[in-house]
């Protein structure tokens, strides 16, 4: 694990990138994302502040934070450059996140939440990084005509949150500033063992398409402390097939 010593003030990020910069270092995962909706909320940047991991801040998109809705098909996972893992590689994902950058100014996301249909990646992904998954029953289910329906539901006594997306998938599109904004992240901060970590990645641009969304009932957002902002139209909504990607080791700050 490489340690990142920073000192004096926090530094002014780069501007965004549509471009990974090249990982460092052995890889330590590959995976791909496939059939990814983007849901995002614009909302003021202190209401935010205290999700994030020490030596992090929120960052802006002119003077808003964003906070995320995002259902998924995780396809093929493996370690290093390797094949898929099998059955527990390939599962439905549903996260909650926010939008980061630290005092070294590398951007990345924080995860509130991330619920998945296997158990086996909650106990794994909680150990090894402490990112906040969750055991849920989940359905994706997409149609000829480019509708697409994610379903979540959280299990266990006295964890009724649950989810229901679907969105209607339009034509190809240039991205525009927010969408690199919220899609070219290359990187992710969390709290873990006492540190804050760094954990970066790279994949290529994501192909975007306009996206309707025809019906959304959340309780994640909710669950993770964020009150009934669902329950108003989001600011933001694109659908993208997908991207491969993969991970570098972790970074303490």
């Amino acid at each position: 694990m490489t340690t990142m010593a920073t000192s004096g003030s926090p530094r002014t990020p780069p501007p965004v990138s549509p471009r990974a910069p090249a990982l460092r270092g052995p890889v330590m995962m590959n995976q791909d994302w496939r059939d990814l909706t983007f849901i995002h909320w614009a909302v003021e940047p202190r209401r935010l502040q205290r999700f994030m991991p020490p030596g992090v801040r929120p960052d802006t998109f002119e003077g808003r934070s964003h906070v995320g809705l995002i259902p998924f098909r995780m396809v093929d996972a493996g370690f290093q450059r390797g094949p898929g893992v099998p059955w527990a590689g390939t599962f439905l994902e549903t996260n909650v996140r926010l939008y980061s950058v630290d005092e070294t100014g590398r951007r990345g996301i924080v995860f509130l939440s991330l619920d998945t249909d296997r158990s086996l990646v909650v106990a794994g992904a909680r150990l090894a990084f402490g990112l906040p998954y969750r055991w849920a029953r989940m359905r994706h289910h997409a149609t000829s005509d480019g509708v697409h329906r994610y379903e979540s539901r959280l299990r266990g006594p006295g964890r009724p949150a649950a989810t229901r997306i679907t969105v209607g998938v339009g034509r190809a599109r240039e991205a525009t500033g927010l969408d690199e904004f919220l899609t070219a992240r290359w990187g992710l901060h969390v709290r873990h063992l006492g540190r804050t970590l760094y954990v970066p990645n790279a994949h290529p641009a994501w192909p975007l398409r306009d996206a309707e969304l025809l019906d959304l009932d959340d309780g994640l957002v909710r669950s993770v402390g964020l009150g009934d902002l669902a329950t108003r139209a989001p600011d933001h909504v694109a659908f993208s097939a997908g991207v491969h990607t993969e991970f570098g080791l972790p970074r303490t700050s």
